[in-house]
């Protein structure tokens, strides 16, 4: 297969003007500048079947075409660069070893709906990976592709990288645009949308950082080469973050529709140390746990692993071996959700740190036979009644382990103790 996202991630000096320029950088941004109009360069995005990469999955092109053309107010793009998600890692390695195409793709979706401001909001803690961007916009600056007329167009474009302060939260595309205009991180009820009504009350669209990075290639190779990667519904590659009880973790980038199966056994190594696979998380700690059996037929694209129970999200797979608790991982995971809650909606906010008492007193051995069943009641009461998905992303995993685990819960409220550590 060939790289898309990962194509300059081995050449040394990557993450300079030099060498991404050596290696055909910015010719895609020129191309749209100098010969596509915005409602060209939208279709060509739509054709390719790009989906949103940042959980979502919702079709690029058609979200750059929910922007008003005769709203006189600003227009806003938005790079989402505030990866948080645990198990989460593939933004940060494009940013760190291949800045330009991240700032090459917000160019073009900034053009394509015609916006003159551009803004790329990195995780707080990100710092090193801030400081490559931010020198990697200086440069993009000083080369003219960013600034006033851009290669002689008329069209003007300068582009802001602005450092979040460390909130889970603010991954929400609403969230986001709150603390980017000095306000605490809050999500905002939908409808409207950021696309009539974002950022300071203007039209703004807001991508993730894999999704951007994906532009370019997709502009000089043509919209048919994309799209005929894939599966019907899942275009394209997908960078996948693999961590946990593996042989070979580390960013993957694999065609949409790859067996699941086979990139865990094959691709990453498998299970290291003569240990049984017990369970993985696909899509980072916000997606449904899956049991080994689960993921036989299982392929790497939106439908399939939605069809076996869990969701792709962002692609974050943490694989856990037979050495784990189940217990201790729902714990530990709950505990995360408990700590980021923004505390806007109150079943969120009570709720994610109810289940986190519940899952620490189980795994304390001071459970109780209600407690698995109190904690399913909890996660139901949360799931749709929040503003945003958090409350779903902290109800979900907790749901999943206490389902397709119990009798290792039950297991801990028996003995009184940990079954599997003290094995």
């Amino acid at each position: 297969m060939e790289k898309v996202l990962l194509r300059n991630i081995d050449v040394s000096d990557s993450h300079t003007l030099e060498v991404y320029r050596a290696r055909g950088g910015y010719r895609a941004w020129e191309k749209v500048v100098q010969s596509m109009k915005p409602d060209q360069l939208i279709d060509e995005v739509k054709a390719s079947g790009l989906r949103g990469r940042g959980g979502a999955g919702f079709p690029t092109g058609m979200k750059w075409s929910f922007v008003p053309k005769d709203n006189p107010k600003p227009k806003y793009m938005v790079c989402n660069a505030d990866e948080s998600e645990p198990g989460t890692f593939k933004d940060r390695l494009l940013i760190e070893k291949d800045p330009h195409a991240t700032i090459e793709g917000t160019l073009i979706a900034a053009y394509g709906i015609q916006s003159h401001t551009a803004f790329i909001y990195v995780r707080g803690e990100m710092a090193f990976a801030a400081g490559v961007l931010e020198r990697a916009v200086e440069e993009a600056k000083q080369a003219g592709f960013i600034g006033e007329n851009v290669f002689g167009s008329g069209y003007d474009l300068d582009v802001i990288v602005h450092r979040g302060a460390g909130a889970y939260i603010c991954g929400e595309e609403t969230a986001l645009l709150s603390s980017l205009e000095g306000g605490r991180g809050w999500p905002k009820v939908k409808p409207p949308f950021p696309a009539t009504h974002g950022l300071f009350g203007c039209p703004t669209v807001v991508n993730n950082v894999e999704t951007l990075a994906a532009l370019p290639w997709i502009i000089e190779r043509g919209a048919p080469a994309y799209a005929a990667m894939g599966t019907e519904k899942s275009k394209g590659t997908k960078l996948f973050s693999v961590s946990g009880h593996i042989a070979k973790p580390g960013v993957y980038e694999v065609e949409m529709g790859y067996p699941f199966k086979k990139f865990l056994e094959e691709d990453c190594g498998g299970v290291p140390n003569g240990r049984r696979l017990k369970g993985v998380i696909p899509g980072g700690a916000s997606m449904p746990v899956l049991r080994p059996e689960e993921i036989e037929k299982v392929t790497l694209d939106y439908e399939s692993v939605q069809a076996a129970g869990s969701l792709l999200g962002s692609g974050g797979v943490i694989v856990m071996d037979d050495s784990t608790c189940m217990v201790r991982a729902a714990w530990n995971i709950s505990r995360f959700y408990a700590h980021e809650s923004c505390g806007q909606c109150s079943p969120c906010r009570e709720g994610c740190h109810w289940m986190e008492k519940i899952f620490w007193r189980i795994e304390q051995g001071q459970g109780d036979n209600s407690d698995m069943d109190l904690i399913l009641n909890v996660a139901g009461n949360i799931m749709g009644n929040t503003i945003c998905p958090f409350g779903d992303a902290a109800a979900m995993p907790a749901g999943a382990f206490i389902r397709k685990f119990r009798d290792e819960f039950e297991a801990h409220v028996a003995e009184r103790k940990c079954t599997v550590r003290d094995a």
